[in-house]
């Protein structure tokens, strides 16, 4: 870079400092000074806030948030992959099939732990029996056969 380059950087970064400085400055010495409760209460978007912000939010929304990021990832994967398809030959078509392919294997997991139900489950009462797996109920008066 030649000197009258760095010149000119410099120029700008302190014109930049500068600036900022006098915005700082001029928001504190003409802004608003008033003090009162109203001013130390949260305020959004034109609404005074009713009960507490700690709220606990159900792990649906958690997931959503997940499935987006990984979803997101695999389209950026697979454009920036279809971009290239005709250099990469068949070791990236099939680099891209395992990628797929595990993606997918993934999504059919969720799926069978019901991960992407989003409704209300139903309660299980002391009443309902648990069954595991796809065998019939066994009742008390039933006798094994022989």
């Amino acid at each position: 870079m030649d000197p009258s380059g760095s010149l000119v950087l410099g120029l700008y970064v302190i014109a930049t400092f500068l600036l900022i400085g006098a915005m700082l400055l001029l928001s504190h010495l003409l802004g608003g000074q008033r003090n009162g409760r109203a001013m130390r209460e949260p305020f959004e978007s034109g609404m005074v806030p009713v009960g507490s912000a700690r709220l606990r939010m159900p792990i649906q929304y958690y997931n959503i948030a997940m499935f987006f990021v990984i979803f997101d990832m695999e389209a950026a994967f697979v454009f920036a992959w279809a971009v290239v398809v005709r250099d990469v030959g068949w070791t990236g078509f099939g680099a891209m099939f395992v990628f797929l392919f595990v993606l997918l294997a993934a999504f059919a997991y969720l799926w069978r732990v019901g991960a992407l139900e989003w409704g209300p489950r139903p309660r299980r009462t002391a009443s309902t029996p648990v069954r595991i797996g796809l065998s019939p109920p066994v009742s008390a008066n039933t006798q094994p056969a022989e």
